[in-house]
């Protein structure tokens, strides 16, 4: 599993100390650093970056400007996405909650199988358990996007997949703990590894498979290395955030607070829920359209086989929690409006 550790609570103690940050002087724009790991034509650009730059910058009247380094030109490690921002090596960052799991338990309860079918979306159900349950999980940082992905699926390199035992003894990639459950579950084993390397991964043989999101079929041009989709079981979702430095935000003159405040929160995390979806439908269109690929949409029957096992790991890991003092009950409750 990949987790934070001593790094985070270093990089909080730290950034402790910018909570005073000096005001910019008038008539003197202030800059931020947004930075990222993956390339500009990734969907994060068009469905979070882009609007909460122009976002910001219209309603700060050119007092705030936010420039981009993407493809990791601020540091290449996608684990370390979230220490960035803490330390201030940029001031917002993008990421994925799986890769530093364990700093995340009851906000990755949004990746469980079903949860978000049941809750209506990703992003609702992870605000509706933000300020009762999930804050404090985000230390140092102010969130500005918190969404899921389009329904996970599995991307296989060449084995077809219609039952569970059929992913017997295979390697498949995951992004976190909780696939990772999913996955040791139906029989496999999970190869947790960030988003980068899943296509050389794929490509050498060093994994059978890849269970995430539809939309890397595009974004990581994982089409490429993959013939075989698979989907309709309650696999999960993926999580994600964009968060920004707390000392930094506390800095900022009103009228930026505002800017930030007006162009971030829901609406932007719906904008990363509907821009996903967008680009999963686009690249299974491609797929579709391939002769030489094979999409295998699993009957309600098939699908089934699968549910009957995923439903159970997320009931356990809920479980599990509650047993440890972890109100996983209660966050599952609040997000799914039950």
């Amino acid at each position: 599993m990949f987790a934070v550790g001593r790094t985070l609570g270093r990089a909080v103690a730290s950034a402790a100390v910018a909570v005073g940050l000096a005001l910019p002087s008038a008539g003197h724009a202030e800059t931020l650093k947004l930075a990222h790991f993956v390339p500009p034509f990734h969907v994060v650009t068009k469905a979070v970056v882009d609007p909460l730059v122009n976002g910001v910058k219209k309603d700060s009247g050119g007092e705030l400007d936010i420039k981009v380094y993407p493809g990791g030109e601020l540091g290449k490690g996608p684990v370390e996405q979230y220490v960035r921002a803490i330390n201030g090596v940029a001031d917002i960052t993008w990421g994925l909650h799986g890769y530093t799991s364990s700093q995340f338990p009851k906000s990755m309860i949004v990746e469980m199988p079903g949860v978000v079918e049941e809750a209506g979306s990703g992003y609702e159900a992870i605000w509706r358990a933000y300020d009762g349950h999930l804050k404090n999980e985000y230390p140092g940082t102010i969130p500005l996007a918190l969404w899921a992905s389009e329904p996970m699926v599995l991307m296989m390199r060449d084995k077809i997949v219609r039952k569970p035992s059929d992913l017997a003894g295979l390697k498949i990639r995951v992004s976190g703990s909780v696939p990772a459950k999913v996955i040791e579950a139906l029989g496999a084993t999970p190869v947790q590894m960030p988003a980068p390397g899943m296509y050389n991964a794929l490509q050498t043989n060093l994994i059978d498979g890849i269970l995430t999101g539809s939309s890397v079929l595009r974004d990581f041009k994982i089409k490429e290395v993959a013939n075989v989709v698979v989907e309709g079981p309650l696999f999960g979702r993926v999580l994600f955030y964009l968060v920004m430095n707390e000392g930094k935000y506390k800095g900022l003159s009103g009228k930026a607070k505002a800017a930030i405040d007006a162009n971030s929160g829901a609406g932007l995390s719906k904008s990363g829920e509907v821009g996903w979806q967008g680009s999963a439908d686009a690249a299974m269109a491609s797929m579709h359209a391939d002769s030489s690929k094979k999409v295998i949409k699993l009957s309600a029957a098939e699908s089934k086989a699968f549910n009957d096992i995923t439903l159970k790991v997320r009931a356990k890991m809920i479980a599990d929690m509650d047993a440890k003092g972890i109100p996983a009950s209660k966050v599952l409750a609040k997000m799914t409006g039950k």
